[in-house]
């Protein structure tokens, strides 16, 4: 399997002045060059792509340093070719068209904003501008810093840093925490100023780091995972995009499902751990075993060392984000199977983006392809499969979460048997009250085991109840319950209906909502260290 497949590529867009000065070109290409190897070098296992307009100028300048590099490219033109050809002297028609016939997919920038009462070539520039602002981890910005109007270089990169554009619906995704601006100082023709480089940092430069280094820690694990084809698509669909999401899906699925055994495995060990602390500290202070404080410090020992390596892990973070990740790939393969071109980055939350802006970013990147061209019904391949899986899961976590309550009241009332037996035991032959009416030999070694046995299931309950707790079984089974009424709701809609934009659109955003609460209560279950 082709390991592209299932990774993130590092989308690199590119915006710049039509008319550099020929003077610079070469200095312009050492820059150029110097970015996209610094890139490379900063993440080595993440693919890079450059998204490039191909206009004349600056956008063919970096086009051929990328094909200089072997730096795939993807064409992502504001006109149809034919169309967008006129705007070319014959010196860069022919750079023009070799860069076409190498770019692995060439297609027209879709309008993010809404459309002009007429055609408007202007609007279809700014449209092929924005794609890039949005699209893209890192922009170049061949620019010469001046503001220049919304179409030019300008304009692109306030898009990119203010989300200085309006999509159709809501409002821009992309800001500068969240996408990098390189600008490489890039004079006009006749322009007299001294060439110089310069670099327009985002507002959180730890952010943008943070996401670059969890796409690069998910594209490193992605080599590891055996993964093929994921099971959401019939085999009889062979679109390769949405093939390459499925394939993504079951890699992210896949790594989820992994670190949330080594979450949960961690979470049964602190929880039996912390109960030999405590069953320990009480032989060595009520029977007296002196060797049981050498017991005690090495379970808590234990238990210290294994939150530590748990923190180091990451694997409760990473349980999660992948959990997000794989749900965002979901809801955008059944999306662009139905044809809509909605895509997720522009419906998540606002909570989503701040909580996880390299989700986010994976989005932009992973949505940066032909939009979809066939209209598909996914009434039974989302709808109605997830209404069952909804149904299933609510049933098994019910069941799951019945077991667990009645191992905790098991547990719950073997500690109050004990305290009643204590009681019972003081008042008839301790001497609580009144003379012991039932005299027994070694009183105090039979007191000393009740108080051993009644702290050790006490402390053991309440570390059941945190590990029980922690894996928030009512919650879900509660969530499982709302989202299969929405899936049977929604397939009654599109029975009466049909398939709309509308609904599909909806439908996403329910789920990636779902999905983001249950990050949010997750996030704080972390494993820990309560004694």
């Amino acid at each position: 399997m082709n390991d592209t497949n299932v990774k993130i590529p590092l989308t690199i867009g590119v915006t710049g002045h039509l008319n550099p000065r020929e003077a610079d070109l070469e200095l312009l290409r050492k820059s150029v060059k110097e970015e996209l190897l610094q890139i490379r070098a900063r993440c080595p296992h993440s693919p890079v792509i450059m998204l490039n307009a191909l206009a004349c100028g600056a956008d063919l300048l970096c086009a051929e340093v990328a094909e200089e590099l072997g730096i795939p490219l993807r064409a992502v033109l504001p006109l149809e070719q034919a169309e967008y050809e006129k705007d070319f002297p014959p010196e860069d028609l022919e750079r023009m068209r070799r860069q076409v016939k190498r770019a692995e997919s060439v297609f027209t920038a879709p309008a993010a904003e809404a459309e002009p009462p007429e055609e408007n070539r202007d609007f279809r520039y700014r449209q092929a501008g924005i794609y890039m602002a949005e699209h893209s981890y890192i922009l170049l910005a061949l620019w010469d810093g001046k503001e220049g109007t919304e179409i030019g270089t300008g304009g692109v990169v306030r898009a990119a840093l203010d989300g200085a554009w309006q999509p159709r619906r809501g409002m821009a995704c992309r800001r500068a925490e969240n996408i990098a601006v390189r600008h490489i100082y890039t004079p006009r023709e006749g322009d007299g100023a001294e060439y110089k480089k310069a670099a327009i940092p985002p507002e959180n430069t730890a952010v943008m780091e943070e996401i670059l280094a969890k796409t690069e820690e998910f594209n490193r694990l992605a080599e590891e995972a055996q993964a093929g084809r994921g099971m959401l698509l019939p085999e009889d669909i062979r679109e390769a995009e949405l093939v390459k999401l499925d394939t993504m899906y079951s890699v992210a699925d896949g790594l989820s499902i992994r670190f949330a055994r080594v979450y949960r495995r961690t979470l049964a060990v602190l929880a039996v751990l912390c109960t030999l602390v405590t069953l320990t500290f009480l032989l060595y202070d009520e029977a007296e075993l002196i060797y049981m404080m050498l017991a005690c410090g090495i379970a808590l020992l234990a238990a210290i060392l294994i939150t530590g390596a748990a923190k180091r892990s990451a694997g409760h973070r990473r349980y999660i984000e992948y959990r997000m990740l794989a749900e965002a790939l979901r809801v955008q393969l059944y999306l662009r199977c139905a044809g809509s071109r909605t895509e997720v980055q522009r419906i998540m939350t606002w909570t989503q983006q701040q909580e996880m802006p390299w989700i986010l970013c994976a989005m932009c990147a992973v949505n940066a392809v032909r939009p979809p061209e066939q209209t598909r019904d996914i009434r039974e391949i989302w709808v109605e499969n997830q209404r069952k899986y909804h149904e299933k899961a609510a049933e098994r976590t019910r069941r799951q979460s019945g077991r667990n309550n009645r191992l905790l009241r098991a547990a719950g009332i073997c500690a109050v048997l004990l305290y009643f037996g204590g009681l019972v035991f003081e008042l008839l032959c301790g001497g609580l009250i009144f003379a012991p009416s039932v005299p027994v030999k070694d009183a105090g070694l039979w007191r000393m085991i009740m108080k051993i046995l009644l702290g050790t299931v006490s402390a053991g309950t309440l570390f059941l109840a945190s590990y029980y707790g922690k894996m928030s079984l009512e919650r879900k089974q509660t969530d499982h319950g709302k989202m299969k009424a929405l899936f049977t709701t929604a397939g009654r809609q599109m029975e009466r209906l049909g398939q709309t934009e509308e609904l599909l659109e909806t439908l996403a955003r329910e789920e990636l909502t779902e999905n983001g609460n249950w990050c949010s209560y997750q996030q704080d279950n972390a494993p820990e260290l309560n004694i």
